[in-house]
């Protein structure tokens, strides 16, 4: 018992093993958020060089969507059947198997496969599901915070890549893009594989901050089963459908909508490209702050409140965008830029908290299951925007039809019930 106490207090000085699964968390999420960042610079390539419309391309990316939110919680099952480092090394495989390929494509058949299929379940395995699960499993102190900074990491990636690949696009062409996205996303396998661990007890640990009731036991089999299974039960909960519908209107408000057609809308108004690329990088970096920032709002604040702020300024936002894109950077899109930012996705936090609230040891899996309204929001927003620019030649009608879904989902997300949010 005298040699135990030095060891554990030795043990409390260093870095807690939480971090560090962190930190690989964060790498993971960033490199495969590079080929998700290459959609929106791709669009005007791909149509040039092959005469697919921007509705076909737009199916691809609406595939890609669908696909990382269907994905998630079953990877969320399949990391509590087989570990999250085996599941995440492998999406990463995927995402650089998918990405490398799209250079030998010439039928959009094949854009769909490699770039909707493919690339859609590699990044999927690495979605928001992964940040419940890490944080749930290794966190009880500053999980609100972790769960900022990890989807940070996502979001930010996605964007912050932009400017890289459009600048490569002009340069080389889109080939060389696609390769250089594939290559992000080989080189942070050797990072999980080192510093990623499935849970504590792997290294004689308790969750950080926590005791030893916190401690949630794996459940080795039947992953699918487990998917479903929390489906299920969720669907009968009125918490679940108002964070499922408030989490569709996310997805197509961000990833869907602006992610996926700023860069070509914006070049419809004489915007170049590179230009347009680096407005959405700034985004990210701006959503870093805004959603680690969030993060430490939701350790302190009714989660419900923080959401419909959030929901009701995005939207105000997307009813202002029209009349700010012009041919010239100016003062007021660098405004909605940054604003945009601080919000992108600062709903996350929250979001996870109020599942984490309601839902107890099941949320990570829950949770998968309302990250995949998120997702199919963005592809059914992606899908829509591009037939809508087809037929409409501008996508006004696309911005407006966002502004008011947001208004919606700040109404949602006051409906929920005030006992989960003191929960949170």
């Amino acid at each position: 018992m005298t040699e135990a106490r030095p060891r554990t207090a030795g043990r409390a000085r260093r870095v807690h093993p939480a971090w560090w699964v962190a930190a690989a968390t964060f790498l993971a999420l960033l490199g495969a958020a590079g080929f998700r960042s290459t959609p929106g610079v791709l669009v005007e390539p791909l149509h040039t060089e092959f005469g697919w419309s921007i509705g076909a391309i737009s199916f691809a990316i609406a595939v890609n969507l669908a696909l990382f939110g269907v994905t998630a919680p079953f990877a969320a099952a399949l990391m509590e059947r087989f570990g999250v480092r085996r599941v995440v090394t492998v999406a990463l495989l995927l995402v650089t198997a998918g990405a490398s390929s799209t250079v030998f494509m010439t039928q959009v058949w094949q854009l769909v496969l490699l770039w909707g299929v493919i690339v859609g379940l590699g990044t999927g395995s690495m979605a928001l599901a992964l940040v419940a699960t890490v944080v749930n499993r290794w966190f009880v102190a500053r999980r609100g915070l972790v769960s900022g900074i990890l989807t940070a990491a996502s979001a930010t990636g996605q964007l912050v890549f932009l400017p890289l690949v459009a600048l490569v696009v002009e340069s080389a062409g889109w080939r060389p893009a696609a390769l250089v996205t594939a290559v992000a996303a080989l080189a942070v396998v050797p990072v999980v594989l080192l510093l990623m661990r499935d849970r504590p007890s792997d290294v004689g640990v308790l969750p950080y901050g926590g005791t030893a009731a916190d401690v949630v036991p794996a459940q080795r089999t039947g992953a699918a089963a487990l998917a479903l299974r929390s489906l299920v039960e969720a669907s009968r909960n009125r918490t679940f459908w108002l964070l499922f519908a408030g989490f569709f209107i996310c997805g197509a408000t961000t990833a869907g909508l602006v992610q996926a057609h700023f860069v070509p809308a914006a070049h419809d108004h004489g915007m170049p490209a590179t230009t347009a690329a680096s407005l959405l990088a700034v985004v990210g970096v701006f959503d870093l702050v805004g959603t680690v920032f969030s993060g430490w709002l939701t350790d302190r604040f009714d989660p419900r409140l923080l959401l419909a702020a959030y929901y009701t300024l995005r939207g105000v936002s997307l009813f202002a965008l029209p009349a700010l894109f012009g041919t010239d950077l100016n003062a007021s899109m660098l405004a909605f830029v940054v604003f945009y930012g601080l919000d992108w996705v600062a709903t996350v936090p929250p979001t996870m908290a109020l599942a984490r609230a309601e839902f107890g040891a099941r949320s990570a899996v829950v949770f998968g299951w309302i990250f995949a309204a998120h997702q199919v929001g963005a592809a059914v927003a992606a899908l829509s925007a591009g037939l809508v620019r087809d037929a409409l030649g501008s996508y006004d009608a696309a911005w407006y039809g966002g502004a008011v879904l947001c208004l919606v989902a700040a109404v949602l997300s006051i409906a929920i019930r005030r006992r989960v949010a003191v929960a949170a």
